[in-house]
């Protein structure tokens, strides 16, 4: 059942989130934008805290003592320079601008960078959401399975707002509601498939699971400071973003502590 929450839950998010293409006639407005950005950093921050570092030091304390901080460091940084590389390879466009990052290609169109950028920060929710649910499942005392429905339920709160956020702008370029909506849900559609791959990765390789966790961690932080954040923040009243954050950071904070 908790494997099922994890796999489609966040998904729907993403889908519902995407069918707002058919509900606003324009792209959604700056500030909303702003708002919704912000709070979706705040939950990815909040669930790299909560639901991933602070578990993946936990479940070393007893052996390691005051080093319990050297697995959630190392396996961190390899999140973080796993995103980075793939940063730097794929080609991809963020919202907003006109310039693409990754490897130059003139095959692609607006529309499939566009795409490609959110499928880009979805990889490590989808990872994040299944490493927890491997925990879960594994015994492991530090993560339950309501702390696994949590982050899976908090994932699908701030992909909502992704979903709008991509597919709006799809719109436009791409000139078809349809193919907005169906752009939108593709870009969704990694999240079950990286959290069904790590879960089988991550079953039989229990004794490694504190790096699992920062890996995603890592992994999750990099697209928040890369990319979120600095969207939320461009133009004027960024700090409307700022309070997006919070309340982002805040409810997932609730739901891990709640749930968990």
């Amino acid at each position: 059942m908790v494997v099922a929450i994890g796999l489609i839950i966040p998904f729907l998010g993403t889908a519902l989130g995407a069918g707002c293409v058919y509900l606003l006639r324009d792209k959604m407005p700056d500030l909303l934008q702003r708002v919704l950005l912000g709070f979706a950093s705040g939950v990815m921050v909040a669930a790299s805290v909560w639901s991933l570092l602070v578990p993946a030091m936990e479940s070393v304390s007893e052996d390691l003592g005051k080093q319990a901080f050297l697995p959630a460091t190392i396996g961190f940084w390899i999140g973080i320079l796993f995103l980075l590389a793939i940063d730097i390879v794929l080609p991809h466009l963020h919202i907003n601008s006109d310039k693409p990052e990754g490897i130059p290609t003139k095959k692609l169109q607006k529309g499939t960078m566009l795409m490609l950028a959110v499928t880009l920060h979805n990889l490590p929710e989808g990872m994040a959401v299944g490493i927890v649910i491997a925990a879960s499942l594994s015994g492991d005392s530090v993560i339950t399975v309501a702390g696994a429905t949590a982050l899976a339920v908090g994932i699908a709160i701030q992909n909502f707002p992704e979903g709008a956020i991509i597919s709006l702008p799809l719109k436009e370029s791409l000139g078809s509601k349809h193919k907005a909506f169906l752009y939108g849900v593709l870009s969704g559609a990694v999240e079950p498939l990286g959290a069904a791959l790590t879960i089988l990765l991550t079953s039989q390789l229990t004794p490694f699971m504190p790096y699992f966790l920062s890996f995603a961690a890592g992994a999750m932080i990099y697209v928040v400071v890369e990319e979120l954040l600095p969207e939320a923040s461009e133009g004027e009243h960024s700090n409307i973003s700022t309070i997006g954050f919070a309340f982002g950071f805040t409810l997932m904070m609730i739901l891990d502590n709640v749930l968990g």
